[in-house]
């Protein structure tokens, strides 16, 4: 499992087959709460959102494949704040049988960047 960054991440977003997952709050996905170190708020463009504590609360790879929505080998790329709550949930869906990778500069990099899209 190798780390996913930010260039790699911005040419890939929209392709077909590839999932890219927020694992913060609804709030901070949604861009109703977040740090105040983040110039923008909101979240990456087609990200779906399942909180870290869902999935460190799913009792198997079944539940975590119910929460995440995509087929088993598919290729989820996780992000957070600051990359340390995706590196975990890497582990997790990369045990779920998900070809799993982490963005390492997660929302912080990628919101300080206004040339970037956001939702």
């Amino acid at each position: 499992m190798s780390d996913v960054r930010r260039d790699e991440l911005e040419r890939r977003l929209g392709e077909e087959g590839l999932v890219v997952l927020d694992v913060r709050t609804p709030g901070e996905f949604a861009g109703a709460s977040g740090y105040p170190c983040d110039v923008r708020q909101g979240h990456l463009p087609g990200a779906r959102n399942v909180e870290l504590q869902l999935l460190l609360e799913a009792a198997d790879a079944a539940a975590i494949k119910a929460l995440v929505g995509a087929p088993e080998g598919s290729e989820v790329i996780a992000y957070c704040h600051s990359g340390g709550r995706s590196a975990m949930a890497a582990q997790l869906l990369g045990a779920a049988g998900y070809d799993a990778r982490n963005y390492v500069g997660s929302w912080h990099e990628w919101s300080s960047s206004p040339d970037l899209p956001i939702e």
